[in-house]
This record gives C-alpha cells, structure tokens and sequence, in this order.
C-alpha cells in the first residue's frame, strides 16, 4: 500500500530510507517549536498557545505536502516572516495588534489559495530560467550553511566589522565543531543516515558540555497547552487601511519566493526536474504552503512555509511524500514529547546544516560560467540570499540582472514575457517595502 501510494520504486528509494530522511529534516526544523512562540510571545501572544498552533500548523500543511504533492518537502510557521510579524508590523513602526498581523496571515492564505488554482505561482515558477533554478540551489546551500554556523555561534556578529569567527575553543561553538567532524566521519564512511546520527551524538556530547539542556525532573512527556487565547482571533477592522496593504504585500512577496526558491532549489538537488527544467508537482506543493499559511492563521501563528531545512531530508535520500509524512508524524509526537525535542541545540543540528551546504553546492557545475548574461545573474542570485538573508532577495537581484542583461545585449528574446513582469514588479517593490 506504502509502495504503490508513494510510488517508492519509481522514485529509487524505500521505505526506511524516506522515515529516517523525514526524521532528519524534523530534527532540523525542529527549533520553529521554541523560537517561533519566543518570537511572537514579544507581540504579545501567549507562549503556551503558540507552541501548539506552531506544531498543529507544521503537522497540516506537511501532512498536505505528503499526500497531495507526494515531494519530500516539510512545513511550518517560517522563520523572518515571523520576526516581521512581531517586531515590525506589530512592535516596530506600524504598532497594530497581533491580531490584526493575524488577520494579514489569513488573507495571504486566501490570496494564495486563488493564485494557485489560476496557476499563477506554478508560472512563477517555470518562468525561472534553468541557470536561475540551478543557482538558486546554490545559494540555497550557502544560506543553510550560514544558518548553521551562525546559530551555533562558530560565526557571530563582529565589532566594526558585519561578521567574525566566535570562540570555536567553547561553548556551542566547539560542540558544532565536534559535530561536523562526526558528521563528516560518518559520511566518508558511507553511513546511511550520519546527518540524523550525528544530530543524535552531537546532542549527547552536548550534556557534560552544558549545552544540551535536559528537561527539569526529566519529565519527557507533557499535554500540548491550549489554543485559546490565540485560536481564531482575528480583527477584520482595518481590513481595506493603508498599513493592511503594506502588511499584506509583503507577506504575499516573502513568503511566494521564498517558497518557490525552495521548491526550486532542493528539486534541483535532488534531481527531480522534469526535462523541461520544471518542478513535478508544483501546484500542489504550493496548495500545501496556501492551506498551511490559511490553517496556521485560524490556528494562531504567522505565515507557515516550505522549509529550506527539508534539503536534509533529501540528502539523506529522501524523494517522496512518505518523507514529509515522516516529519509531520514527528511534529505530532512533539505535542507531547515537547520537552524531549526542544532539549536538541542548535549546536547540534549545525553540523547537519553546514554540510548540506556543501551537498546543495554541485549543480553550479552546470551553470555557463562563460555566457556572462547567464553567469553574473547566477552569481548574484547565489551570493546574495546569505549576505541578504533571504531566499527572496537573491531570487529578485537575480531575475532583475538576467532580464537587464540580456535585454540590453539584444537577447531579448530569451526572456519571457512573464519574466519581463516580475523583473517591474521586483523594482517597484524596492520602493513600496
């Protein structure tokens, strides 16, 4: 039954192979569980609630990805569109409620909703040009590997200077290190599921170090809080106001690209384009980010989204919706294990992360680094969602670059009209948001 829904043997893999990818990509993703409620607790929404509509969210819209789009793609409450959602639409210069940031939640479900079933994001997609789609994998990777180090303080924020190399003889910094070097044993020894062993290890060496945390009483198993104070509380108010189309427009941006560099990105990696360089399934994978983001609203959380973290998942081997099936049974089992899987550092999954990095970084191998209308918007594209910080903004410098340059050396004709669009579109946003 497993084999013919999820189609295993078609797609060359089977059935532990795909749980134990689903797991690594929960293990990795698994921070949303704190730092989401921490994050929107500064808004003032309840930290109990949170955690629950965070879980519930990521189990849904997973669950949807699983068994609508069958890809190996997980889901939950994404992170910056949260930090936007606290500290600048609620706490920085817009000053409205948490609840009317809700309701903007709950309205770009809708919009995206309407937007797949015209398959205006699937054509969003297919017009990204193949050394695009290629780059975007890339730097997909670089960007998981700055996550990585970043978060595990191997790389923190510099004095006069943006970034600097932490105190790697310590801390969670050293733990990271240790990692890496287990991780990367296992994986010279062609140990099948070393990322998600290595977590594991790594998390174990972290408790003499006193970075892993264990629970007080080492009490594992709790009952999810309630979602009341957050559940369905929306205010419709202010709904056509000039703040809610700001909100509104820049939910809808961040949270369409980053979804789409995503897809694109791991697609790309894990070799699962079709001939013409498009995403298998797309529409409804972008149906599950809709439904999760729409859900996640109602539940009370911010904007839910494909998660850049499933590209560990699919270097473990991972390629079907048993996979996210997999992760989402894992974010259930944390609505009462919760003590359990928030107890994992980020110095832990570090390692993980870092060397997906390297796993995301081959197909620059097929990018024409000598056609510079193919090669400069690559790069850019690559290099510029680490220093940005965003999956988005890379996509935007990007196509903006490949529509100019090819338009101006006379190659106009290699851009596609909906290309032409977003590249307006892309400009006009600079000087709206």
């Amino acid at each position: 039954m497993i084999e013919g829904f999820f189609k295993l043997s078609k797609n060359n893999t089977n059935v532990k192979t795909e749980i134990m990818a689903g797991i690594t990509t929960f293990m990795t993703m698994a921070y949303i569980l704190v730092v989401n409620p921490l994050t929107l607790k500064d808004a003032g929404m309840n930290f109990g609630a949170v955690f629950t509509a965070t879980a519930l969210s990521a189990v849904i819209a997973t669950l949807v990805m699983a068994f609508v789009a069958n890809l190996p793609f997980a889901l939950a409450p994404g992170m910056g569109l949260n930090a936007f959602f606290a500290y600048t639409v609620v706490l920085g210069s817009l000053q409205v409620s948490w609840e009317f940031a809700l309701t903007a939640v709950f309205l770009e479900g809708i919009i995206f909703i309407i937007l797949t079933f015209l398959n205006v994001r699937e054509a969003i997609i297919n017009a990204i040009p193949l050394s695009l789609k290629k780059a975007v994998s890339v730097g997909i990777g670089l960007f998981i590997a700055f996550i990585g180090l970043f978060n595990s303080n191997v790389v923190v924020i510099g004095d006069g200077i943006p970034l600097k190399l932490g105190h790697i003889t310590s801390g969670s910094a050293l733990l990271a290190i240790i990692g890496l070097i287990i991780t990367g044993l296992l994986l010279a020894k062609k140990v099948k599921g070393a990322l998600l062993y290595g977590i594991l290890i790594t998390t174990v060496i972290g408790i003499p170090m006193g970075i892993t945390k264990l629970p007080e009483g080492l009490k594992f198993i709790s009952a999810p809080p309630s979602l009341e104070p957050i559940f369905f509380k929306f205010d419709f108010s202010q709904i056509f106001s000039m703040k809610m189309l700001i909100v509104l427009f820049t939910f809808l941006f961040v949270d369409m690209f980053d979804t789409v560099g995503t897809l694109v990105g791991v697609s790309t990696k894990a070799g699962m384009l079709d001939k013409e360089g498009n995403v298998p399934r797309a529409k409804q994978a972008l149906f599950a980010d809709a439904i999760g983001t729409t859900v996640g609203a109602v539940l009370g959380t911010s904007t839910v989204t494909t998660y850049v973290e499933s590209a560990s998942g699919v270097a473990e081997g991972g390629r079907t919706g048993l996979t996210a099936l997999a992760t989402g049974a894992m974010f259930a089992l944390a609505l009462f294990l919760s003590p359990l899987f928030t107890m994992i550092p980020s110095a832990a999954t570090a390692p993980a992360l870092i060397l997906v990095g390297l796993f995301m970084m081959s197909p620059i191998k097929d990018i024409n680094l000598e056609d510079f209308t193919e090669a400069i918007p690559a790069f850019l594209t690559i290099i510029m969602m680490p220093l940005a910080y965003s999956i988005a903004e890379g996509i935007v410098f990007g196509m903006i670059s490949y529509v100019l340059l090819k338009t101006l050396t006379g190659r106009f004709k290699e851009v596609s009209p909906l290309m032409y669009i977003l590249a307006i579109l892309f400009v006009v946003k600079f000087f709206i948001v």
